[in-house]
């Protein structure tokens, strides 16, 4: 304890990182002790480097896994006792709500971590709506993980995170395009067919999604995060199933 104290006041006071240590301790809501896990979740690919002959790099991106296990281990309890009587079908539903791209780059800005992440703005553009802070955002998540443990990391996810959220109005929010367009090929008997296609370069991963529906093109769209681009493209053939059905 007095070890953790004498290292905390360095920190604050006489290391090159003090801003960055404040920054992370008002985050998170309590003291970090092991700065470099913070450090690796705050940095994005683009501005990573080679660590390892086989090419892996220094990137939040193997954190960003970890994290995403910890936020949904934290986020699936929270909802099985909120919702005793809920089915299977609506607790996935709800959880894919909260932990959506869209609401963890939101929860990241609400909570400043964006003002930390370091990224190649030249390379990706400051655009707040790009998932890199929401996948910042999990990786975080890791690091606080790795260096405090399980309990510290739900403390962080509840008191920190979900109290931005309002649980009971998500409940009506359609988001699920996707589920909702499987569905309904499923009930009308219609082939649908998902078409990916991944664009890489050393600094960001685009993701184009086509969707088919009896071999017809009915929605594609572009995005840095597949599951975003999934469900922008189901909208979009959603909103044109509308249209050509209701004038059969």
């Amino acid at each position: 304890m007095i070890w953790k104290s004498i290292t905390g006041f360095y920190f604050s006071y006489f290391s090159k990182h003090k801003h960055l240590y404040r920054e992370i301790k008002n985050i998170v809501g309590f003291p970090p002790t092991h700065l470099s896990c913070y450090f690796q979740s705050l940095r994005h690919h683009s501005v990573s480097t080679t660590i390892h002959e086989n090419g892996t790099r220094n990137s939040n991106e193997r954190l960003e896994y970890l994290g995403d296990s910890v936020l949904n281990t934290v986020i699936a309890e929270l909802l099985f006792n909120r919702f005793p009587y809920k089915n299977e079908g609506f607790l996935t539903e709800m959880r894919s709500k909260i932990v959506s791209r869209e609401s963890l780059n939101d929860l990241a800005i609400k909570i400043g971590l964006n003002n930390i992440v370091e990224f190649d703005k030249r390379a990706i553009g400051f655009n707040t709506k790009n998932s890199i802070f929401g996948n910042a955002l999990e990786a975080f998540i890791g690091a606080v993980f790795l260096d405090r443990g399980f309990y510290s990391a739900r403390k962080f996810i509840k008191q920190k995170l979900l109290t931005h959220i309002d649980i009971d109005k998500l409940q009506n929010t359609e988001t699920n395009f996707k589920g909702r367009l499987i569905e309904w090929a499923q009930k009308n008997n219609k082939v649908i067919e998902f078409e990916s296609e991944e664009n890489t370069s050393q600094r960001q991963k685009i993701f184009k999604i086509r969707i088919l529906i009896d071999r017809v093109l009915m929605g594609e769209a572009e995005h840095v995060s597949k599951k975003k681009a999934e469900q922008v493209a189901s909208q979009r053939a959603s909103e044109n199933i509308g249209i050509v059905f209701l004038q059969e």
